[in-house]
């Protein structure tokens, strides 16, 4: 029985020493990435923790989701500010729609994969199941809860700085800011232009496991089917199939022009 006792004390400082390793490390990974000593570290340890971890850890850890929530406010107001101060020739539809484009969930997830956020965020791979957006989500948020750990730890002034080297800069000089991923936005615009009816989306089939399904719609304008579309998830799926109806319907626009 003693023996027992010692046994699972021993084990247990023993992990504990290995979680405090790895946070150490960790800590030192992401000031390497900042550039900057970081005073509050938990925040950071927080910020990276998604939830599925709490599962595997028994520390005393809460997720990154409250952190998440300011980051987003944050990065939203950088966002606006830097457009507003160097676009000072265009309107407020201009700077709405560039803001989306830069703060949408596919632009940070991009941002995320380019700065190697994955190899920072603790996580539990089961949690998963081999889906890819599911890891691009979780590095999306992960990474606006990054924003919110550096403007507690070093003011809005460093997070200013991280958004406009990581998320600002790169979107601008690849082009990927003016482009727009909303098609179901950009079918809906295209059809009130031109007076036709509202699109409609159903989901005629989906298939494969749970944890990887696919998902198949149809987007019809009245009765009249115009595009089709395949994706991991229903909102993915229904863009692809309005981004197919709008390239068919431009093309039928054209011929009978």
């Amino acid at each position: 029985m003693v023996n027992w006792i010692r046994h699972a004390v021993d084990s247990f400082f023993k992990k504990k020493s290995e979680l405090v390793q790895t946070h150490s490390d960790l800590i030192k990974k992401i000031e390497h990435l900042l550039g900057y000593q970081i005073s509050l570290p938990n925040y950071f340890i927080k910020a990276l923790t998604h939830r599925s971890y709490l599962e595997l850890s028994q520390e005393a850890l809460k997720s990154n989701e409250r952190l998440e929530f300011l980051g987003d406010s944050v990065l939203g107001l950088i966002v606006a500010e830097f457009l507003f101060k160097n676009y000072n020739d265009e309107g407020e539809g201009f700077l709405t729609k560039t803001r989306s484009h830069l703060v949408n969930r596919e632009a940070l997830a991009d941002a995320a994969e380019n700065m190697g956020l994955i190899n920072y965020i603790l996580y539990d791979k089961r949690f998963l199941k081999g889906s890819t957006e599911g890891m691009r989500t979780i590095m999306a948020d992960a990474l606006e809860a990054l924003i919110g750990a550096i403007f507690i730890d070093g003011g809005i002034k460093k997070a200013d700085n991280f958004v406009c080297e990581m998320i600002i800069k790169p979107s601008l000089e690849d082009g990927t800011h003016e482009y727009d991923r909303n098609f179901k936005g950009q079918l809906l615009e295209f059809t009130h232009a031109n007076k036709l009816h509202s699109p409609q989306y159903k989901i005629v089939n989906e298939s494969g496991p749970d944890h990887d399904k696919e998902f198949f719609v149809e987007v019809y304008l009245g009765d009249d089917l115009v595009g089709y579309g395949v994706g991991k998830n229903k909102k993915n799926s229904e863009q692809e199939a309005a981004k197919n109806a709008l390239a068919a319907l431009i093309k039928r626009n054209s011929k009978t022009s």
